[in-house]
Order: structure tokens, then C-alpha cells, then sequence
């Protein structure tokens, strides 16, 4: 479904007052929007749509979680549509988790710390990522959530639903509220570091990157291969084990064959016949440098220590979004097939096409 039809139908038909319900088409299509519009974001997000729990919401959601940051609005950093009380307006808005932090602190103070907090971070930005962007939302008169969420606020576009902009301007402001939303995580640290108690809200943490297995390991012999590689698990973040599991996915709607859990491998798929050896990565602020460095060494290092010279297996870089023409090539130059998420599904290079890994 397009962006645009998806927060026109939700905007125009979702209650007012007594007339909202949590069991009207709107509030279904809001439920349903990881599969409407969940293509949208980087896979790996978590997409989540709320018409409300119970009676229906003052302002209804949709949320896109990094989850290595938050796997639910109650905390944390999140990107959300906010639709307003009156229904005339959807907020993109970079918000904050506002349940566990009212929880502490009452609303009124919860309130003031998560506005403090708010302008920090937004004053830290470069001007060029803050031009062109509200400070401030209004979701209306109602008390309660919807001035929790007003004082939440970072960056916001709003839009009046009765003249919202074209497909191609929706999803460009989508992909920069995305971009904008990596960057507030990582001003939000330094301004954590260097500002004393201006950044209050607690965030659970994410597993910790384990060393990588291989990192100093010197075999004297073939034999400790495989023994030496199994004896640990790595621990991954949580956004790289959703793209692995969301990729894992859509394989077996294909027909394919997919192992998920083969540590230190992320993933193992037979596609008519053929053994894949895959390597997923999570591109972070657009780094596809790193993340295609890292591939390809450890594709080589994996396909050379898990594996009998004889019986090579075919190899894999999964990535979260487009890496571009030239690493695209530099892959294939390398016998490596390359598969990231789009738009549209899940896209890859030419030997990736023609193995129908996408």
C-alpha cells in the first residue's frame, strides 16, 4: 500500500470522539501497518500501529523502532505518525518513550525532563539536519498522552491530511526522519557524557558485541577448525537479528530452505540444491563501507574454516538497506551475491537474481 493512501484512509476514517473504535477498518489498518507500509523502513525496524488498547486512542499510531534503541513506545527513542485528536493532521514526529519515565516522575515532571531533554539534543544537531523541521507539534486540547507526547517531541513534519503531499515527498521525508533519527542516538550519547543530568530517561541496552571468534585464532592444524569456531555463540544486536529473521521470512515464503540459529553463521539456505553460506549486516548513517569490508572478510573467513576445500559453499552478503552500484560489483568480483532490502521487497545483484534469493 502507498504511504500516502495508508495515512489518507486512516486519517479520513478513523472515529472522532465517541464515534473512534478499536474495531473499525481504520483501527485494522492501523494493526496492520507492518504490512502495509513496513517495506518503508530499513529492514531490521520494528513497525508497530496502535488505534489504542481497549476504548480507542485519543491519538492514534504508527511507530518505527530501531530496536537495538527500543522495541516499544513506553521507552526509549522512537519515530512515529501521530494522528491528531481533531483528525485533520498526521505528525511525523522523532519522539521519546513517555509510559516508563511518567511512571517515575508524574506526569508534570516527566513532562519538563522529556522537553528538557528534547532540546538538548535537538540544539546538538547540525543546523543542516534541524532546516525545514518543527520543534513543536499540537495534537490538540485533550490532557493525558497527547501533551506527553507535544512535550516528547524532537524534530516533526506535519502534515494536513486534506492536502498531504505527493508518494515521492512522503517517503523522502520518511527516509530522512530515519537518517535523523541514527543521528539523535548518537548525539543523545554525547550529550549524555558531557552535559550532566540532562539526558534522564533510562534505555535497556542491547547485548553487547561479543569479540569475534576468530579474531585470534591461529590453528596449527585443520582439525581445530571447526571445534575452536563452534565452542562460543556471538551475540548480535537486536536490529541484525530482526533483518536475519525478517529475511529468513520471506526464503521460506519462496519454497527456500533456511537455517537462522548456526552460529557463528547467520544464515545457511538451500535454494534448489545449492548451499548458501550468508553473512548479514545492519548499515548504520549510510556506512555501507564498513559493513561491506566486514562481509567479505568474514564470508572468506567462514567459507574457509567451516567448510571442506571440496565442497565450498556458495556465499552471501545480506545488508539492511542499498550499498550502490560499485560495492554491488566489487561483491560479484569476489563471487559473493548481494541482497538488501528496498522499497519494494528485497533486491539484490545479478547472481542473487538469478538464484532467486530475492
Amino acid at each position: 500500500m502507498e504511504l500516502g493512501n495508508f495515512l489518507y484512509t486512516v486519517g479520513t476514517t478513523f472515529g472522532v470522539g465517541a464515534d473512534a473504535s478499536t474495531s473499525t477498518d481504520a483501527a485494522q489498518l492501523l494493526r496492520g501497518a507492518p504490512d502495509e507500509i513496513g517495506h518503508l523502513v530499513p529492514a531490521g525496524y520494528l513497525v508497530e500501529g496502535s488505534p489504542g488498547r481497549g476504548n480507542a486512542a485519543v491519538c492514534p499510531w504508527v511507530s518505527f523502532f530501531d530496536p537495538d534503541e527500543t522495541t516499544s513506545a513506553t521507552r526509549g527513542m522512537y519515530l512515529v505518525y501521530l494522528l491528531a485528536e481533531d483528525r485533520k493532521t498526521f505528525a511525523l514526529s522523532l519522539n521519546q518513550g513517555v509510559t516508563e519515565i511518567t511512571k517515575a516522575l508524574g506526569a508534570r515532571e516527566a513532562r519538563k525532563k522529556l522537553a528538557a531533554q528534547a532540546e538538548a539534543i535537538r540544539e546538538a544537531l547540525p543546523v543542516e539536519a534541524r532546516t525545514g523541521l518543527e520543534a513543536t507539534i499540537d495534537l490538540g486540547g485533550r490532557s493525558g498522552l497527547p501533551r506527553s507526547y507535544e512535550a516528547g517531541n524532537l524534530l516533526a513534519i506535519t502534515y494536513e491530511i486534506a492536502a498531504l503531499p505527493d508518494e515521492q515527498t512522503l517517503r523522502a521525508d520518511l527516509s530522512r526522519m530515519i537518517t535523523l533519527y541514527q543521528d539523535a542516538l548518537a548525539v543523545r550519547e554525547e550529550v549524555r557524557q558531557t552535559t550532566r543530568d540532562t539526558i534522564v530517561t533510562v534505555v535497556e541496552q542491547p547485548p553487547v558485541q561479543s569479540s569475534e571468534i576468530l579474531l585470534h585464532f591461529a590453528p596449527k592444524s585443520d582439525e581445530e577448525y571447526v571445534q575452536v569456531v563452534t565452542a562460543r555463540r556471538l551475540r548480535k544486536s537486536r536490529s541484525h537479528e530482526t533483518l536475519v529473521r525478517q529475511y529468513g521470512r520471506f526464503l521460506r515464503s519462496q519454497g527456500i530452505e533456511v537455517g537462522t540459529n548456526v552460529h557463528p553463521r547467520d544464515l545457511v539456505v538451500i535454494a534448489n540444491g545449492t548451499h548458501w553460506l550468508a553473512e548479514a549486516k545492519f548499515i548504520r548513517r549510510g556506512n555501507a563501507t564498513g559493513a561491506v569490508r566486514e562481509a567479505l572478510g568474514q564470508l572468506a573467513t567462514y567459507a574457509f574454516c567451516l567448510y571442506p576445500e571440496d565442497a565450498q559453499p556458495h556465499k552471501m552478503a545480506l545488508f539492511s538497506e542499498p550499498i550502490g552500484d560499485v560495492y554491488t560489483r566489487l561483491l560479484e568480483h569476489h563471487g559473493i551475491a548481494a541482497v538488501w532490502r528496498t522499497d519494494e521487497g528485497w533486491a539484490g545483484s545479478p547472481s542473487a537474481r538469478a538464484a532467486g534469493l530475492v
